[in-house]
């Protein structure tokens, strides 16, 4: 079997994984702003992430996996508030009622497709006292300085001995040449110093005390402090969205550096966007869809709605470093291989083995642990399956012939990968039962009405107490009998 590749944004090639401390590993994703409903295309960074902490741990690492909550700091840029209190005001609400408010959305929307909780979920409110501590660390070492109250990282002295730009590979001389039109307009020495904290100005809604002012913290800090907080001043992975590549993820090794004097991270992880037929996504044009759309069924967008698990699907069969593409046709595409997957995994459990197999079990399992040793291939490793898919229709249909014993394989490898690994869900099982259950009960209850109507009073009632005891309660009335499920 290949050892795990991930492709490390910060060398800009793929490299064996080697964790600091030998089966564990430490990982931090940058989590949402909570000021709206969660974007789609943030959904599917999370899902990315999900799917890669479900391999690890697969694979038997501890895993300890920390995302965030940007619940104050968030700063479109240093001259306006940030997006948390602007919203508030807008809506005339306390800050932490909006902070409140979408972080329930958020969570519910990734219970929706079946993601699993972070081993630890800080907020930067949470942690205001380790940020000012972390702030007097880099004004110490010389690397900061305070102006009006505001204190501002000082790139240009941290590059004379650091690289400002080592992952986002820009060269700080030529942003200087873009930017120097820009000189004097505001408190900083140079256009790309950025805010450490900032002075709150009177409207401002969220404020906390400090050495310095009344103010707030910026948003790169935030990430620094509790990511080097929860897992050391250097853990393995870090993860986040390719927009977050410049400047904050920059400005995060930045600070760390100038905090702790070493690189925080080993292996820097970024998805791709999403895009919607064929366009990004934004509010301002009406290109865009709300992840609840989907399932709902209520964008313009869809013909219809798609179960989460069937979107779950969709967004698996590309690679997370790759653009996608969402229209109702790939999504429509993507739901039919999502049913054909799941009919498969309803048959294998009924397929009948021989003495012999036709089908090389183990050299499949070793093509689909390659595809995700391989950066986490997600659609190679489906292509895999649905090679498996066709082999249990061959041997369903007496084509192909299977042992016993590579048939507990191949079910418990093709379940491990399907719901293990790549999160999906068996909705269709799910909703087959249920139309099952209810044709079984009115069955008993046509049986039951029968037996009233030839006066076999002591079977009629053993159906109705029988069905009790299994949680479904009968009522009846001049219309007929009805059923509920007793929880």
């Amino acid at each position: 079997m290949e050892k795990l590749k991930i492709y490390n944004s910060l060398t800009q090639k793929k490299e064996i994984f080697k964790p600091i401390t030998e089966g564990f590993v430490g990982m931090y994703v940058c989590g949402p702003t909570v000021y709206s409903n969660v974007h789609l295309g943030n959904v599917r960074t999370f899902m990315s992430f999900d799917m890669i902490y479900r391999y690890l741990k697969h694979i038997g690492y501890k895993v300890r996996y920390v995302r965030n909550i940007t619940d104050a700091g968030h700063l479109t840029d240093d001259n306006s508030e940030d997006k948390i209190s602007t919203k508030a005001r807008l809506e005339k609400l306390e800050p932490m009622e909006i902070v409140q408010k979408y972080t329930v959305d958020f969570h519910k929307v990734l219970d929706k497709f079946n993601l699993l909780p972070p081993n630890i979920e800080p907020t930067a409110t949470g942690h205001i006292l380790e940020q000012i501590e972390t702030i007097q660390k880099i004004l110490d070492n010389g690397l900061a300085y305070v102006v009006n109250g505001s204190v501002y990282f000082d790139v240009l002295k941290y590059n004379e001995t650091e690289h400002y730009g080592i992952l986002s590979k820009r060269v700080i001389e030529d942003a200087i040449e873009n930017t120097r039109a820009l000189d004097g307009q505001s408190d900083k020495k140079n256009p790309q110093d950025f805010a450490l904290w900032k002075k709150a100005e009177p409207e401002h809604i969220q404020r906390w005390n400090s050495p310095w002012s009344v103010g707030f913290p910026g948003w790169h800090l935030e990430c620094t402090v509790m990511s080097t907080k929860y897992l050391g001043n250097q853990f393995d992975i870090h993860g986040g969205g390719m927009d977050l590549k410049f400047p904050h993820h920059e400005c995060e090794i930045a600070q760390a550096k100038a905090c702790n004097h070493v690189d925080p991270v080993n292996y820097w992880m970024h998805t791709n966007m999403l895009t919607l037929n064929g366009k990004k996504m934004s509010k301002s044009t009406g290109n865009h869809i709300l992840p609840s759309e989907i399932y709902e069924g209520t964008s313009k967008f869809l013909s219809k709605p798609f179960s989460p698990s069937a979107t779950r699907f969709f967004m698996m069969q590309a690679h997370y470093s790759s653009i996608l593409d969402l229209s109702n046709d790939a999504l429509l595409a993507s739901e039919k291989g999502y049913n054909r997957l799941m009919e498969a995994l309803q048959i294998v459990d009924y397929l009948e083995p021989s003495d012999t197999s036709d089908f090389n079990i183990q050299q499949w399992r070793k093509k689909c642990y390659d595809a995700m040793n391989d950066d986490f291939n997600t659609p190679v490793l489906i292509a895999h399956l649905f090679d498996a898919v066709k082999h249990i229709n061959l041997i369903k249909d007496k084509k192909e012939k299977i042992s016993k014993q590579d048939l507990e394989l191949l079910s418990k490898t093709l379940k491990d990968f399907t719901f293990d690994v790549l999160g999906l869900e068996n909705n269709a099982i799910k909703e087959d039962n249920q139309d099952i259950l209810k044709g079984v009960i009115e069955m008993l209850i046509d049986m039951r009405a029968e037996a009233k109507a030839n006066k076999n009073y002591a079977l009629s009632d053993e159906i109705r107490d029988k069905l009790k005891e299994l949680g479904v309660q009968l009522k009846d009335s001049r219309e007929g009998t009805t059923f509920s499920i007793i929880n």
